[in-house]
């Protein structure tokens, strides 16, 4: 058995604070061909399952919190429970597609059962399939999610398997660890206190003090929107080159340029201080890079929806997203996760529930750069033209865009509440123009064209 990481327990008291949300996180595979047969598939899902032993485990949880859950094997373990075959109505078009990408992530993972799923939808226009890797947060975090869509992919030649199997702590050795960790407490917690606080501190402040009224933040429903954007990297790439900025930064500068479309069309006046957005940053090292759990921290930024110029905006998140990182709000956070890890877990869970029923209003929006695959992928023999990211909303965040790299192209998937966000294909247009905007600016040459378009 293994303990959920701090984190990965916060995301299951989230969901459980909320009966509106379900935190799956998926990728949408978009493939050529006909799809391999359902025993076909099965030994490819098999695969994947013996490279990540967490793939068969589920989460057992003690009586009132009063232990840290853990990862056990599921005695019952059975592969066809998280394989599931659907097909799209003639046309079979992108439409058709996003509305079934929305519906799953309106659907809880089994907790009786390890917490992944495999949808594999046929009839997509073009003479193409598609297959959607579904996780919950609390086993995967963007990048650890990608890890786990790899394994089901073809090896390139010569390429050797990658293993995600987990360590196992003895169950006997639990105590003697608690002991040992905390009697460690009081030296420490003051060494590192001064550094955590003095990171923290912004973070506090951002995450306390409510940002400008907005119709961004408020209550969601069960329902789901989904919608995509696309961007040729190389564009990205010429973009950041011509203004000494990074790709995230031109992701952001697109992104805060599509929220000020969307304000504007409801009416609301783009000002200065409107929108806070949550930033995921990874944390996860070279060794860890096959681990199925969750190491990221956050930054608050935000968003300088109240510039029209496109190149002041596009500096202005340059200054302030390395403000932020400098000022190792990042960096603070993750060491009181892993402060976190060290204390008893029933007080933890108790505050992060109670935490978790607050309504914040602080955060309008969330927005996640997890880099993707560089090489052409195949999925038994047939080939990956497309992936498409797919994040869920909560905390009273009615939007949420997961921006994925892969083979010379940047996708955003956009994810927003059915009822209070009925117009985000806006903010998939907004983004794509703003990206042509920024070439025009930058004197560049005819955009790229992904090579992909959509069914």
């Amino acid at each position: 058995m293994t303990e959920l990481r701090p984190l990965d327990s916060g995301f299951m008291e989230l969901e459980d604070a909320d009966r509106h949300i379900s935190l799956g996180i998926g990728a949408v595979a978009i493939i050529a061909g006909a799809p391999p047969s359902r025993s076909e598939f099965g030994r490819v899902v098999a695969r994947s399952v013996e490279q990540h032993a967490r793939l068969r485990q589920k989460v057992r949880r003690a009586p009132l919190d009063l232990a840290t859950p853990v990862w056990e094997d599921d005695p019952n373990f059975d592969l066809a429970h998280h394989i599931r075959w659907s097909a799209l109505p003639t046309p079979g078009d992108e439409s058709a597609l996003c509305e079934l990408v929305a519906a799953e992530l309106e659907e809880r993972l089994d907790r009786d059962h390890p917490l992944w799923q495999c949808v594999v939808v046929e009839h997509l226009a073009g003479d193409r399939w598609a297959l959607l890797v579904k996780a919950h947060h609390s086993l995967v975090d963007g990048v650890s999610g990608i890890s786990v869509f790899r394994s089901l992919c073809d090896a390139a030649p010569g390429e050797p398997r990658t293993t995600g199997r987990e360590p196992r702590t003895p169950k006997e050795a639990r105590w003697p660890d608690i002991v040992r960790e905390v009697s460690r407490l009081p030296v420490v917690v003051p060494r590192s206190a001064l550094a955590v606080t003095r990171g923290l501190a912004p973070l506090v402040s951002a995450a306390v003090a409510p940002a400008a009224e907005c119709s961004l933040n408020g209550p969601i429903g069960r329902q789901r929107r989904y919608v995509v954007a696309r961007a040729a990297l190389a564009d990205v790439h010429e973009i950041g080159a011509a203004f000494d900025v990074t790709v995230n930064d031109v992701v952001l500068a697109a992104v805060a340029a599509a929220y000020r479309d969307l304000l504007i069309g409801r009416g609301e006046q783009p000002a200065p201080g409107k929108l806070r957005i949550l930033v995921p940053v990874s944390m996860r090292t070279d060794k860890a890079k096959y681990a199925l759990d969750n190491r990221v921290s956050a930054v608050l930024p935000f968003l300088p929806i109240d510039l029209a110029d496109p190149v002041e905006r596009l500096h202005t998140i340059r200054r302030r997203m390395t403000r932020h990182k400098s000022g190792g709000e990042a960096r603070a956070e993750d060491s009181v996760l892993g402060l976190a890890g060290r204390l008893p877990f029933a007080p933890l869970a108790w505050s992060l529930r109670l935490l978790a029923r607050l309504p914040q209003r602080s955060v309008g929006a969330l927005v996640t750069n997890v880099p993707g695959p560089r090489d052409q992928l195949t999925v038994h023999g047939r080939r990956v033209s497309e992936l498409l990211p797919a994040v869920p909303i909560a905390m009273r965040l009615r939007t949420a865009i997961a921006v994925l790299s892969y083979a010379g192209r940047l996708t955003f998937g956009i994810t927003g509440d059915y009822d209070t966000a009925p117009d985000i294909g806006v903010l998939a247009e907004g983004i794509e123009r703003e990206i042509r905007r920024l070439r025009e600016r930058a004197g560049l040459s005819r955009p790229s064209r992904p090579e992909v378009t959509g069914p």
